[in-house]
């Protein structure tokens, strides 16, 4: 298996499940109300070990029980949290999830601790020692934590590390344009419909392609949802398809697919099939409630990607 690096939050989630959406100064009562681990950077990190890698989590929490709570799976899965900041003066951070009956999520943030990751605690032998480094593109949003971010990107870089970048709706509205510099010389740049179309201000998805493609961004996964995702390179442009299930929760599914889909590409498998893996975790995620609350292992997921393929092609 391979080693990874992976720089990005880690965060409590409080997700309340809702009817429908307060008006302005309204209230609206949840027929559900959980809180548990999340964040893109705990989540993947704790995924890609729970498929069998080495995985180091660079982060920064805050003290006390959120933060006891944030690592909670982390820590179950195997992550190395020995680069895990601990902040004496700002709060672990935290997201309010807001669920309706469509699955669909409201989210209120707050970067807390996660945007104080302190650059002069990284060491240079802590990323080139690794195989990859995967980043939420939330890291490079500002504050110390993008001086981090970015020192340990051209470590990458410069150490011929693969290199994965998991994009966010709040990463690109904070930094739209300026994000394609940032990460143009990126192996895999990963992100949803909406937020290639924010990035680029294109309406469409091939027109979006053709802009990332012009400015030197040439491998992109775009995750389309309920119909999977999109792989797209100088050479092809091609869909694959989803796996179906019934969604009670999307909270996270999105970064399973990214430590899938590394996972995937690190063990030497095609862009297709790890697309599959990706489109496969995203999907067992989904049905679970809570960001990390998914749990199988690396045998799991194969056995779950053949039925996938198998069921496609009957």
């Amino acid at each position: 298996m391979s080693k990874f690096f992976v720089i990005g939050d880690v965060t409590v989630d409080q997700t309340y499940f809702v009817n429908a959406l307060p008006e302005s100064g309204g209230e609206a009562s949840a027929t559900r109300a959980i809180m548990e681990p999340g964040g893109a950077g705990g989540t993947i990190a704790t995924v890609l070990a729970r498929l069998g890698n080495r995985v180091v989590l660079a982060a920064r929490v805050g003290k006390g029980p959120f933060a006891e709570l944030a690592l909670s799976r982390v820590r179950e899965a195997g992550v190395d949290t020995g680069l895990i900041q601990v902040d004496s003066e700002v709060q672990t951070s935290s997201v309010t999830l807001l669920i309706t009956p469509d699955a669909q999520r409201t989210m209120i943030s707050a970067g807390g601790a996660s945007r104080r990751l302190n650059a002069a605690e990284l060491v240079a032998s802590d990323v080139t020692d690794c195989d990859a480094l995967i980043m939420s593109a939330y890291s490079l949003i500002g504050g110390w934590q993008r001086e981090y971010a970015l020192r340990a990107l051209e470590l990458a870089k410069r150490a011929r590390l693969t290199t994965f970048i998991d994009m966010g709706s709040g990463a690109v509205n904070a930094l739209k344009d300026r994000l394609i510099n940032l990460v143009r010389d990126v192996d895999y740049l990963l992100m949803n419909q909406r937020e290639l179309v924010t990035l680029t201000g294109e309406s469409s998805i091939s027109d979006a392609v053709v802009g990332l493609a012009a400015r030197g961004i040439k491998r992109v996964i775009v995750k389309v949802g309920e119909l999977g995702s999109i792989v797209i390179t100088p050479e092809l442009t091609e869909l694959i398809e989803a796996w179906p299930v019934k969604s009670v929760d999307s909270t996270g599914a999105g970064d399973y697919y990214t430590a899938a889909f590394a996972h995937g590409i690190m063990q030497g498998y095609d862009l297709h099939y790890a697309a599959r893996m990706g489109n496969v975790a995203g999907a067992l995620n989904a049905t679970f409630i809570g960001a990390q609350t998914c749990v199988f292992d690396a045998a799991t997921l194969q056995v779950h990607v053949q039925q996938m393929m198998n069921a496609q092609h009957a």
